[in-house]
């Protein structure tokens, strides 16, 4: 039984992605629309087991809205992963008189927030917020459709080198296991092979399929690669071996790193992070627990954080065929 909730804490954990601050800003102006306290815990995990816990009211969130990053910071903490920095971490959450926890990251937070609520039964709510889009139990994370449009953007900047060049551009995007920001940004910037970890293509078929543009009248090609593809090493000795194997274009390799996860939120990031700020409020004063807010069909809803932590079936096949014909 989950006592009445009167005091929030929210946190940032993991990689930052935008549109944090506008689900920071959502939590803390919920807590103030239905009378209760709000805590910011600075760094992450780290913070909570630090006790950089301070308090949040509806102006401390103002003008953030629309920005990039976290105003709470956020960063890994191994000693968390630990019981004994659990427990430090319950701690200072009872010597602060707080009942109960937001976390907004992605599948390492909510792990770690998983487990905090079940050795010390304390109520917990995730918010997915990752650019890669690849948590379980929800259609969009926050940050995943900013960080596509970033990525449309600087491709569309490389294609005006590329064709001014005859250049063969290979793009890496972020992506270990989900393949949704290659795929969707590569359709979206017209590329003309995408390679992601759901589909080993294969470097062979690759070639065959860059010939076969090239004798179609392409001039010039964008390929975009999820990082964790498979297809080579690594980007460059895939590029190089592309080169080996492929006359008549120069290649070149752009890894977009970083730049991804930057930037001012797009407006559908901002709506949904503030759909979700004010889900996980409302769902702690509902007496939920060991639950993350997501969205699906575009109602807000509630999955089990066990559910979300599940490795996500991704259908990509219908996608994979629009790419297909598109790039023909």
């Amino acid at each position: 039984m989950i006592n009445k909730v009167n005091k929030i804490a929210v946190l940032t954990s993991g990689g930052d992605a935008p549109g944090m601050n506008a689900a920071i800003r959502a939590v803390v102006r919920a807590c103030s629309y239905y009378k209760i306290d709000c805590f910011g815990v600075y760094k992450g995990y780290e913070g909570l087991i630090q006790n950089e816990i301070l308090e949040l009211n509806a102006r401390s969130v103002r003008n953030i809205v629309n920005k990039g990053g976290t105003f709470l910071k956020s960063a890994r903490c191994d000693e968390f992963r630990t019981v004994e920095g659990r427990k430090k971490a319950h701690d200072n959450l009872v010597k602060n008189q707080i009942d109960a926890l937001v976390v907004i990251g992605g599948d390492g937070s909510f792990t770690g927030a998983l487990k905090l609520s079940e050795e010390f039964n304390f109520p917990v709510v995730g918010i997915p917020g990752t650019i890669d889009n690849d948590i379980n139990g929800t259609d969009y994370t926050i940050g995943y459709d900013t960080a596509l449009n970033t990525v449309v953007d600087a491709i569309d900047k490389i294609r005006d080198t590329a064709s001014s060049h005859n250049r063969l551009f290979l793009i890496e995007v972020m992506g270990r296991d989900a393949g949704d920001i290659a795929l969707n940004a590569g359709i979206g910037a017209g590329a003309e092979e995408i390679l992601i970890p759901e589909e080993d293509m294969g470097v062979d078929r690759l070639i065959e399929s860059l010939r076969k543009s090239k004798k179609s009248g392409k001039t010039s090609s964008i390929i975009v690669v999820a990082e964790g593809d498979k297809s080579g090493k690594n980007i460059f000795e895939l590029g190089e071996y592309v080169e080996e194997n492929l006359k008549g274009y120069e290649v070149r390799v752009s890894v977009l790193g970083h730049i991804q996860r930057g930037g001012a939120p797009s407006c559908f990031d901002r709506v949904l992070a503030s759909k979700l700020g004010v889900g996980a409020v409302e769902a702690l004063l509902e007496g939920k627990s060991e639950m993350m807010v997501g969205i699906v069909h575009k109602n807000v809803t509630l999955v089990s954080l066990t559910k979300a932590l599940e490795k996500r079936i991704h259908q990509h096949d219908r996608l994979v065929k629009v790419a297909d014909i598109t790039s023909v």
